[in-house]
C-alpha cells in the first residue's frame, strides 16, 4: 500500500515552499518565538571562545529576529541578513535598524568577508548541503551552525523525521556524529560544540511535548549522548572555522 503524503511533488523545488508562501502558511511566525534562545545559544559559544565578532552575517535569517537580539548583545557590531524567501523578508522590515540590514538575496552570490556566519537551522534545508558548506566558508572567519538532530530511536520508531520533513522542510536528518563529519568532510575546522535542549529550555509546544519533557530531563541528567540518540528533541551547536 502507498501513502500518498509521501509522493514527493516532481514539479516543485526544495526552495519553492519558502517563495510561494506554502512554508508561511504552516509556520506563521517563521520561528521568531525561539529566536530569543537561539541568540543566546550563539552569545554563550562565542563567550566562551573568547570571541567577540565585529561583523556578523546570517544565511537565511527567516524573520530577522535572531540578527536583532544579537545586535543587542554586541552593540558595536554591524549585521547582515541574507534571505530568499519574500515572506521573510517582509518580516524582517520591522527589525531593520542602522546596525541591522537585510537583503532578500541567496547569501551564497555575495561578495562576504565577516568576521562571524550564522547557518542556524538551515543545513537541513539545502537541498546540496554539501556545495552549500563549501561555498560560505571563505565568506567568515568564525561559522556558527545550529544542526538539529533528528536521528534518534523514538524519531525513527514514531516516523519523527518525515513529519519534520512535512511540516518543517527538513530534506536532511543528522546525529551528532554525521553532522560534525560532514562538516569536517568539507574542510571546516570545529573549534566547540555542544548540545543544545530545547526541550528543557522551551515552552512545550504541544501535549506530548509537555509529557516527554520530565523523562528527557532525567535521560540528559544521565547521558546527554544517549539522551540524544535515544530520544528526540536536541540540536548541535557547532563553532568552526
Amino acid at each position: 500500500m502507498t501513502d500518498d503524503n509521501l509522493k514527493p511533488d516532481a514539479s516543485r523545488t526544495s526552495v519553492d515552499r519558502y517563495t510561494d508562501g506554502s512554508y508561511l502558511a504552516i509556520n506563521p511566525t517563521w520561528g521568531v518565538e525561539d529566536s530569543r534562545w537561539k541568540a543566546k545559544q550563539v552569545d554563550r559559544i562565542l563567550r566562551r571562545n573568547q570571541i567577540t565578532p565585529g561583523t556578523f552575517c546570517e544565511v537565511g535569517c527567516g524573520a530577522g529576529e535572531i540578527l536583532r537580539q544579537m545586535a543587542i548583545a554586541y552593540p558595536a557590531a554591524s549585521l547582515r541578513g541574507y534571505e530568499v524567501s519574500p515572506q521573510a523578508y517582509a518580516l524582517c522590515q520591522e527589525r531593520a535598524s542602522e546596525r541591522v540590514q537585510f537583503f532578500l538575496k541567496d547569501a551564497l552570490d555575495e561578495e562576504l568577508d565577516v568576521d562571524c556566519l550564522l547557518c542556524l537551522d538551515v543545513l537541513e534545508h539545502v537541498e546540496d548541503y554539501f556545495g552549500f558548506l563549501r561555498k560560505i566558508q571563505p565568506k567568515a572567519h568564525y561559522k556558527i551552525f545550529h544542526i538539529p538532530l533528528d536521528v534518534s530511536v523514538t524519531s525513527i520508531l514514531r516516523g519523527g523525521m518525515m513529519k519534520a520533513r512535512a511540516e518543517l522542510g527538513h530534506l536532511h536528518y543528522f546525529s551528532k556524529e554525521t553532522a560534525i563529519a560532514t562538516l569536517v568532510d568539507c574542510g571546516y575546522e570545529i573549534l566547540d560544540h555542544f548540545y543544545t535542549t530545547a526541550f528543557a529550555d522551551l515552552p512545550a509546544k504541544s501535549f506530548r511535548q509537555q509529557m516527554a519533557k520530565w523523562p528527557r530531563k532525567l535521560a540528559y541528567s544521565v547521558s546527554p549522548d544517549w539522551c540524544t540518540r535515544l530520544l528526540s528533541g536536541s540540536s548541535l551547536m557547532v563553532l568552526a572555522k
